[in-house]
């Protein structure tokens, strides 16, 4: 006698097309993962470039707000330009096949953003020492808004104010970016790198 119901032959075959279904959804949420990788990877990087813009227009607006005496621009760039061309300096040492071809900082950082064996010696110089790219964006911004009236300090000039520059920064300098940048460029003068820094300023 027959038995009503559906035949091993279909059962077979509509679970191939269950399965195959599953393949396919999962074959999607595979899909929609990736998509959605990319595009946490590309808001990350958004987030992080408007950080950096937040960060770089704070640095302008407090050099403006900031009244700085002739003798506190004139140190403070003399230390950002030495630790500049410290930076330069070590690159040069990494890349010494590529050194005439990178004769000034500014081609530095040009060069860096299209070639890769140039950004990595920029940051290794820059672990090196003890600095980060927000440093950098600070001592540059100091430079351009200064540069053209400071005076140089040579070493000489300069050792009046060791022990005391870093006092000093701390007290006249509002920007927290700008006042990091500072003290570890003093250091990396000084001592030939940079450590921690306390960020917090003194009262006056």
């Amino acid at each position: 006698m027959a038995t009503d119901g559906p035949s091993l032959e279909s059962l077979s075959a509509t679970l191939s097309r269950v399965e195959l279904k599953f393949e396919s959804i999962n074959i999607q949420f595979e899909e929609l993962d990736e998509t959605a990788a990319r595009l946490s990877d590309r808001l990350e990087k958004h987030r992080n470039t408007l950080d950096q813009q937040v960060h770089e227009d704070q640095v302008w607006v407090s050099l403006l707000e900031d009244q700085l005496s002739t003798l506190e621009t004139n140190l403070f760039v003399t230390y950002a330009m030495d630790t500049l061309r410290r930076c330069h300096s070590v690159v040069l040492g990494k890349l010494p096949d590529l050194a005439p071809s990178l004769p000034t900082v500014a081609s530095v950082l040009h060069r860096k953003a299209r070639n890769r064996q140039v950004r990595l010696a920029w940051e290794s110089a820059l672990q090196d020492l003890g600095l980060s790219s927000t440093d950098i964006t600070a001592l540059c911004t100091l430079f351009v808004m200064h540069g053209c009236r400071a005076e140089y300090f040579g070493p000489a000039q300069r050792q009046h104010y060791v022990g005391k520059v870093e006092v000093l920064i701390r007290r006249v300098v509002t920007n927290p970016a700008l006042r990091d940048g500072l003290l570890r460029a003093v250091q990396v003068v000084e001592v030939g790198s940079a450590g921690t820094v306390m960020s917090e300023t003194l009262e006056q």
